[in-house]
């Protein structure tokens, strides 16, 4: 097979399920200066790093922008869009592509990420957000998109419906040679798991030649949605039997918008039941600690058009699954504080939905500082945990009655933890077969990403034994040709 008119690179998501970036050079490997595109530019969690070394700065630009003429983003998760802001400062001054509903939330997640981990002069974040929205491009779905790169080689890309959050998409890339050569490139982005609340489910991709899809969960098979709903049921009842507090460690964007969205749904259907002593279940306060997600929240709720059907009939019965009765908003960092202080006082029965999802920042840390050592306390997570955070240590040494550092403070772990899968937000191994196997024309190439070494060694495996022809390939490891 001749060679094709593109190279592709990666720039993380390659030791690990975060930093996602991927480069699709319109050119040879032995032309570095051909026009490029990205598709990501994300930031580095927990231990993992960009592979420059383990004392590399997670968010600096290691590699040359000067050849990219474009930046097209998947979904708005700080694993994909969190360098953004350092690209920008770097000299990138090219369109950012992405959906509508991106587009609205997008500028959010940055100003956010900009105030936490960079500065608080709100001056410099204004016009880092202003500059930003200057160059967003918002596509439609489903239509292909000619982008100028200035290079004989001619590319067009098309977004579509990928499930993960609210404007997740995939990429489809496709790309014209000179010579009359085409090809077409997908780069997955975060797929999302079937009958996912509140979002359609993916859409069917047509095909490729080279396909580059992650494997957060290449290795194994969530819970059905009826079993999961049931297990977080059965584990808010089980925590509050002795009126201890419930701590959900969720993302602020997609899991705190699905959890609002389940519990409503238990709430309505078991209303008087009790859930413990003189506690019925439509009495449970169920908070918010989130400003971020309380702001993510009304604009999901603006975004209505975009939810599913399940979702708009609930609308139609009068019922609202983001914003119902129970739900309390936490927002300033003296209310904070205060609620805090109120449930490890009184040990008030409720569930606390707080970020981050994999504790390494953000308001849930108050939260396990104060009751990660109470036997009352249960930890729920229902999001993949990476390596080196404080989630996957209070996931992993938690039964063994272990300690967690938290900001500096050993912490012993007391509290029961409880860990639902089927949550996740990601494609597990049957949704991303399932993904691979309606494409009509199957990828020449396959490229495995953003996933554990084990993750994608099991994927790799699984899918040289579904498409025998196809070339596998796992970025990073030993056995990667490039």
């Amino acid at each position: 097979m001749d060679a094709p008119p593109y190279t592709i690179m990666h720039h993380g998501a390659v030791r690990g399920v975060t930093g996602s970036c991927h480069e699709l050079r319109l050119g040879a490997p032995e032309q570095p200066d051909a026009p490029a595109i990205l598709i990501d530019c994300g930031v580095f969690q927990g231990a993992e790093t960009s592979g420059e070394g383990a004392g590399s700065d997670r968010l600096a630009i290691e590699f040359p922008i000067d050849h990219v003429r474009a930046l097209v983003l998947t979904h708005v998760h700080l694993d994909h869009v969190g360098r953004l802001p350092h690209l920008l400062a770097a000299g990138f001054d090219g369109p950012v592509y992405c959906s509508a509903p991106s587009a609205i939330l997008l500028p959010l997640v940055i100003e956010d990420a900009l105030r936490v981990g960079v500065t608080r002069d709100r001056t410099l974040i204004r016009r880092m957000v202003e500059r930003l929205q200057s160059q967003l491009r918002p596509l439609p779905c489903n239509r292909w998109h000619r982008v100028d790169t200035g290079a004989a080689t001619g590319l067009e890309i098309r977004l579509r419906r990928a499930g993960h959050i609210l404007g997740s998409v995939y990429v489809e890339c496709r790309v014209s040679a000179a010579d009359g050569r085409r090809r077409r490139v997908l780069f997955s982005g975060d797929l999302g798991a079937a009958h996912t609340p509140l979002l359609p489910e993916p859409e069917a991709p047509t095909g490729c030649h080279e396909l580059v899809i992650e494997a957060t969960y290449g290795d194994r098979v969530h819970e059905d949605r009826a079993a999961r709903v049931e297990r977080l049921e059965a584990v808010i009842g089980h925590a509050l039997r002795d009126r201890g507090t419930v701590l959900i460690p969720a993302f602020s964007i997609g899991r705190t918008q699905e959890l609002l969205y389940e519990i409503e749904e238990i709430i309505h259907r078991r209303h008087d039941d009790e859930v413990a002593h003189d506690l019925p279940w439509n009495e449970l306060e169920v908070v918010v600690d989130s400003p971020l997600a309380a702001r993510f929240t009304r604009v999901y709720r603006q975004l209505k058009p975009f939810w599913d059907e399940e979702a708009r009939e609930r609308l139609e019965e009068g019922r609202d699954p983001l914003a119902f009765a129970q739900v309390r908003t936490v927002n300033g960092h003296e209310d904070h504080l205060r609620v805090v202080r109120h449930l490890q006082d009184t040990r008030y029965p409720a569930i606390v939905i707080a970020a981050s999802g994999m504790c390494a920042g953000g308001r849930i840390v108050n939260y396990l500082k104060a009751l990660l050592d109470d036997p009352a306390t249960d930890v729920l997570f229902v999001g993949y945990q990476a390596e080196g955070t404080p989630g996957r240590a209070i996931q992993q040494y938690g039964p063994r009655g272990g300690y967690v550092e938290l900001d500096g403070e050993r912490v012993a772990i007391r509290a029961a933890v409880h860990t639902i899968g089927g949550y996740s937000a990601h494609a597990d191994r049957a949704d991303l077969l399932r993904f691979v196997g309606a494409m009509r024309r199957a990828p020449d190439t396959v490229r495995i990403v953003h996933g554990d070494p084990d993750a994608k060694r099991a994927f790799a495996a699984t899918l040289a034994a579904r498409l025998p022809a196809a070339r596998i390939v796992v970025p990073g490891s030993p056995e990667d040709a490039h």
